[in-house]
């Protein structure tokens, strides 16, 4: 006796959300540049700006390896709007500071990041839009709040279906 074959679903959730997520991440690399910001840049002055971390938690917070948090903070530095310095709790440890000038490009990287999110919902109703970011949340929160261990992650999505 054979199992039957499931029949295929009417939505490929995985394909739906990695592509949501990639031109999201498209669009959002496109309009931080203009002021000449990666999106790893921007996470990093944001979340460093909210309370004091070390360069690891802020490479976990932004899901980057150790190698390209390093190459983060050195260019944060090298335009003057983050600096290495040390942990006024653990004096071995140090923490990314905001300069003046990390937080003035903080506050607009965060307009223009909130710009993309809502240019992002816009095509939907205001009811659908507060009904998706619920839901999206319930999921993250919930049953896709952890990944499967041991698995490499893939970073492009699959290309539309037609």
């Amino acid at each position: 006796m054979t199992t039957p074959v499931p029949a295929p679903a009417e939505f490929d959730l995985s394909h739906l959300l990695d592509h949501a997520g990639y031109v999201l991440r498209t669009r959002m690399a496109a309009a931080l540049a203009e002021i000449d910001l990666t999106p790893r840049m921007h996470c990093v002055l944001v979340h460093a700006l909210e309370e004091e971390r070390t360069q690891a938690q802020l490479a976990e917070i932004g899901g980057m390896d150790k190698t390209t948090m390093v190459a983060t903070v050195d260019a944060l530095e090298q335009a003057g709007l983050a600096e290495r310095r040390p942990s006024s709790v653990d004096r071995r440890a140090r923490i990314i500071s905001v300069t003046e000038a990390g937080a003035r490009v903080a506050a607009q990287s965060r307009r223009i990041v909130d710009g993309v999110h809502a240019e992002a919902l816009s095509s939907l109703p205001q009811t659908e839009r507060t009904l998706i970011l619920e839901a999206l949340t319930r999921l993250v929160d919930g049953s896709l709040a952890t990944p499967a261990e041991g698995v490499a992650s893939v970073r492009r999505s699959r290309e539309r279906k037609a």
